[in-house]
């Protein structure tokens, strides 16, 4: 049964901010970030580097943890961190960096709302790099809004580029994907809990959810069929959400009312997803 709908909504202005993966390999994972899909470094401390467009609109961060178990493919936790760019003309860009350094893509999509490139970093962690359409093109339906997977034009797109180029200084991290043990479950906390709404939910093995009338800001699958990884493995770690001023006070009420867990970390609050993500929630 679709989850109820809670008082509490996360405002349409949130927004993904930052998301920190744990990896074995530090300087191949920022050798990856910095120079094939040209992200600059922004700060280091100790075993954790920092790397983000020039824009700031969102950080990457690594945590160096060498003995850390690697972390199957595919099993709970991230499914891909998707970074949005801000026209065709940009991915196209980055596109033909990547291929001309010979980095292997897994796929391309046109998903009706987006056109969509897939790729791993060297620690097998999944990246999509997109497009939106205008939002006045999106269709659709009493279901929500209608996204589908159909083949992408690659030619066309990498006409919109004769250049490569690093990830453009306006990229954001435009969505979230992860598998999950039960999509019930993740509804639940997604929906219930952090108060954002289902966009669509007829995909199979998979629901997709959002703020402020977005295709999707978190999509959830059930593909990996339950296999976990081991405690402390490589992979996402947590990811944060910037929100509006006064929402915070606004989630925390709503959290203590309904008996979820959280943490008040002075600058915001964290809380636990049910694959095990943190999630930090702070305001903008």
């Amino acid at each position: 049964m679709p989850e109820a709908r809670s008082a509490f909504r996360l405002p349409a202005a949130s927004n993904l901010r930052r998301l920190a993966l744990r990896v074995r390999d530090l300087e191949a994972a920022v050798s990856f970030y910095a120079d094939r899909l040209g992200m600059p470094v922004s700060g280091r401390d100790g075993g954790r580097v920092a790397l983000a467009p020039a824009g700031g609109a969102f950080a990457l961060d690594l945590v160096h943890a060498p003995l850390a178990p690697v972390r199957p493919h595919p099993s709970i936790g991230l499914y891909h961190f998707a970074l949005l760019l801000p026209d065709r003309a940009s991915l196209a860009a980055v596109i033909r960096r990547l291929l001309e350094a010979r980095w292997p893509l897994d796929g391309a999509s046109d998903h009706g709302v987006s056109e969509a490139l897939y790729l791993r970093d060297p620690e097998g962690n999944g990246i999509e790099l997109y497009r939106d359409r205008p939002r006045e093109t999106w269709s659709t339906s009493s279901a929500g809004i209608e996204m589908m997977t159909g083949p992408l034009d690659v030619a066309g797109l990498l006409a919109e580029a004769q250049e490569a180029g690093p990830l453009s200084a306006q990229a954001r991290l435009g969505h979230i994907h992860l598998h999950v043990g039960d999509l019930a479950e993740g509804e639940h906390f997604y929906a219930g809990v952090l108060g954002l709404d289902v966009t669509q939910r007829s995909y199979p093995g998979a629901l997709f959810l959002s703020v402020g009338g977005y295709h999707h800001h978190v999509g959830l699958n059930t593909w990996a069929q339950g296999r976990r990884a081991p405690d402390g493995a490589t992979g996402l770690i947590e990811y944060a959400w910037a929100i509006p001023a006064g929402a915070l006070a606004q989630l925390r009420r709503h959290l203590r009312d309904r008996g979820v867990p959280f943490e008040d970390t002075g600058a915001g609050i964290a809380v636990t997803d049910p694959a095990g993500i943190g999630i930090d929630l702070r305001e903008a």
